[in-house]
């Protein structure tokens, strides 16, 4: 489990739990938040919200289930069944989405955005998804 974003980055958004995409990195900055342990990173940011969205829940109802210290077993029972029902097969078709998006193919500001910070880190902007640029930030933090 991972506690102290302090310490550590949290888990990456690619991995899947009960085959959500960025559900264990979530979980991560949630209980790193209850400690007061998430150093820069932040909870129910716009990545963890594309989770809240799609399930039809939000940060609040998730941080509190999350704070009576469930498992990340525990964590995908109650998300399966709370705020909208999704099939497998739909969980499965918004992670694959989620894992191959790339910020820099949209022409607005945030595509902008990502692809300066792309190239901050030696990126191709055109060949990275988001979730392998916070992987490669989040490993940049650390190595400080």
């Amino acid at each position: 489990m991972i506690n102290d974003l302090t310490k550590n980055p949290p888990r990456s958004a690619a991995i899947r739990l009960g085959g959500y995409a960025i559900l264990a990195r979530t979980i991560d900055k949630c209980r790193s938040t209850i400690l007061g342990k998430q150093g820069e990173y932040h909870y129910d940011c716009p990545v963890d919200k594309g989770l809240f969205e799609f399930k039809g829940i939000n940060g609040n109802e998730f941080k509190s289930f999350v704070e009576k210290n469930k498992t990340d077993a525990e964590i995908v029972d109650w998300l399966n069944k709370s705020g909208k029902h999704k099939s497998q097969e739909e969980i499965m078709d918004w992670s694959d989405e989620s894992c191959s998006n790339n910020p820099s193919l949209k022409d607005d500001e945030f595509g902008a955005w990502f692809s300066e910070e792309c190239n901050k880190l030696n990126l191709n902007p055109k060949t990275t998804t988001l979730f392998h640029w916070l992987d490669v930030d989040d490993k940049a933090s650390f190595v400080k």
